[in-house]
């Protein structure tokens, strides 16, 4: 991890497109702003975790209503060939 020591209106520049700006410092909070294309996402950890659980989540799910819609077709097409 880089850690950089900023005064207020003192950016860092990541890549060729992204700046982060130190904006403000009030007691234990600081202010950052932050420019870089619209194509890119910028989250807060907290919030990116929460969209990121929610994703495995969503997938999870979506994975097991697949595999139960495998299930029911095999069972349907090859389930009745087992009879004697």
């Amino acid at each position: 991890m880089l850690v950089l020591s900023r005064k207020i209106n003192q950016s860092i520049v990541i890549g060729d497109n992204i700046e982060i700006m130190l904006v403000d410092i009030r007691g234990d909070q600081i202010k950052l702003g932050i420019n870089a294309p619209k194509n890119v996402k910028i989250f807060r950890k907290e919030v990116y975790e929460e969209i990121e659980s929610q994703n495995l989540e969503a997938s999870k799910e979506a994975t097991a209503d697949k595999l139960n819609i495998l299930s029911n077709f095999v069972k349907n097409k090859f389930g009745n060939n087992n009879k004697k």
